[in-house]
């Protein structure tokens, strides 16, 4: 089995994964080969939580330009992951 480390790279904080963290659904940004069960595995070894269901998707390349310099933004994964009822919130602001 991989490190649940490498499996899940961070989570995903902006305004449309908050309002979901109240229905206990969190965004991750995971390794591309990760499929569901091993994003399933390393998020409940990794927070001690009981998850019911896992979400993926691809998210594509955007073209970018820097000045005449132009390029594409790196392809990502992307993985929803709803906690069961019973499950503790999870914390990612406990140091600040």
């Amino acid at each position: 089995m991989k490190n649940p480390h490498d499996v899940i790279i961070r989570p995903i904080i902006t305004e449309k994964s908050t309002d979901l963290m109240e229905k206990k659904k969190y965004a991750f940004e995971v390794d591309r080969k990760a499929n569901k069960t091993e994003i399933k595995q390393a998020v409940e070894s990794i927070f001690d939580v009981k998850v019911v269901k896992v979400n993926t998707m691809k998210m594509p390349r955007k073209p970018k330009t820097f000045g005449r310099y132009s390029g594409y933004t790196a392809l990502r994964k992307k993985a929803i992951v709803t906690l069961s009822e019973d499950s503790k919130p999870l914390e990612f602001f406990e140091g600040v």
